[in-house]
């Protein structure tokens, strides 16, 4: 088929590609972060410490990266929609599971296994869009996939956080489960199949190779360490702030805790300055600008004043979403042949980080204070300005 064929705007076959790729997004980041703003409760139901709970959010985010390291190599082995319907009921059905697993060690398997099989919508869902849309409108349906992912991460806590207060946090892993499920079972029947894509075999050969100069280039290796310490630090901050806010001198309740995460939408806002800047502006002097923000944003979560708190959140959120849009925007650009290999690289940094420094602050928290935690986020988002000065590296080439 000719490119002339391709989904277009207006076309019901455009509509329904957005329709559902949207849905997609919202399922598979509703799910993945589902535990993150129930981790007092459930460190509670469990007797266990804010570490040990905050794996239930690193599992998921651990085989997430699992995942996409081993989708680089199978994905095109598989039919697009076919991979991506399996990925959204099968999560759903674990997610649903998981409201009934009465061990916490059982519980965080399955989150590893959920976001290993989540996974496969990610891998797949770009190339999908740069295959079956027209030129003129990718940009759009990309737009709509993302901010599935923005707001299926922000409503997902928002429902949970809710939900649990209400009801119980089983009920609320429950409840979304369904609705994670329901989703699935729409975008099955909807989302059209692949016009312009035919499984074909890999040549692993060649995805090693690829691999193997990205992770040996220190330009690439750079952005890959500052996207692990940048999302380790941005996940942290949310896995943990429920805890400060529920105790002393705020006292909040369920219910004003899960607006918090209402901040999420900043990250729209972040994405959307960047992509604005990068037209005038230099790709390294806006990612050390971003960071710099974070860093801004880090000290204002020291204050014991509530307004202050939100008003840093906020910042360190936005600026965030704006530090990850240019790295991996950098990363793709670095990446002249092997796109893929080079992405998939930058995803399986950026979630190791979210899981490994995700859970090990967590006992840090625990083990000395609040200030002391943010002491650390402040510490890994300057190692990656550091990383974002070293200009021999850094300056677009």
């Amino acid at each position: 088929m000719n490119s002339s064929e391709k989904a277009e705007k207006g076309s019901a076959r455009f509509r329904y590609i957005k329709l559902c790729i949207f849905f997609s997004g919202l399922s598979v980041f509703a799910q993945l972060y589902l535990f993150q703003p129930m981790l007092p409760m459930v460190a509670e139901y469990f007797k266990t410490t804010a570490g040990d709970s905050s794996l239930l959010v690193s599992s998921s985010t651990i085989g997430m990266a699992v995942g996409l390291l081993f989708f680089a190599f199978k994905a095109d082995s598989y039919s697009r929609k076919n991979l991506m319907v399996f990925s959204l009921i099968s999560s759903a059905l674990l997610t649903i599971i998981s409201a009934w697993i009465p061990d916490l060690s059982f519980l965080i398997a399955a989150g590893f296994l959920k976001g290993f099989v989540v996974s496969g919508v990610s891998s797949v869902a770009l190339a999908y869009l740069t295959e079956e849309v027209h030129a003129s409108v990718v940009a759009l349906a990309i737009s709509m996939y993302l901010s599935g992912n923005t707001i299926g991460g922000m409503s997902g806590r928002i429902l949970a956080t809710i939900l649990a207060g209400e009801f119980g946090w089983r009920n609320a892993v429950l409840i979304i489960g369904i609705e994670s499920l329901l989703l699935g079972l729409v975008f099955w029947k909807l989302f059209p199949d692949s016009r312009f894509f035919n499984p074909q075999k890999m040549d692993y050969s060649l995805k090693v190779k690829q691999m193997k100069r990205f992770l040996t280039d220190p330009y690439m290796l750079r952005l890959y360490c500052i996207a692990a310490l940048l999302m380790g630090a941005f996940v942290s901050v949310y896995n943990y702030l429920s805890f400060r806010l529920e105790g002393s001198p705020f006292y909040l309740n369920h219910f004003v805790i899960a607006f918090i995460f209402l901040m999420y939408i900043f990250g729209v806002f972040g994405t959307m300055i960047t992509s604005r800047l990068s037209k005038r502006l230099d790709s390294s002097l806006i990612l050390k600008g971003s960071i710099l923000c974070m860093l801004a944003g880090a000290i204002l979560l020291f204050s014991e004043n509530i307004y202050i708190i939100i008003f840093g959140l906020g910042l360190f959120t936005l600026a965030f979403f704006a530090a990850h849009t240019m790295a991996s925007q950098m990363t793709a650009l670095r990446a002249k042949r092997g796109k893929s290999s080079a992405t998939s690289i930058y995803w399986l940094f950026y979630y190791f980080g979210s899981s490994i420094l995700g859970s090990g602050t967590g006992y840090l928290l625990h083990s000395f204070s609040w200030n002391f935690f943010i002491g650390v986020i402040i510490f890994a988002a300057a190692v990656s300005f550091l990383f974002a000065s070293d200009n021999k590296y850094l300056r677009a080439k």
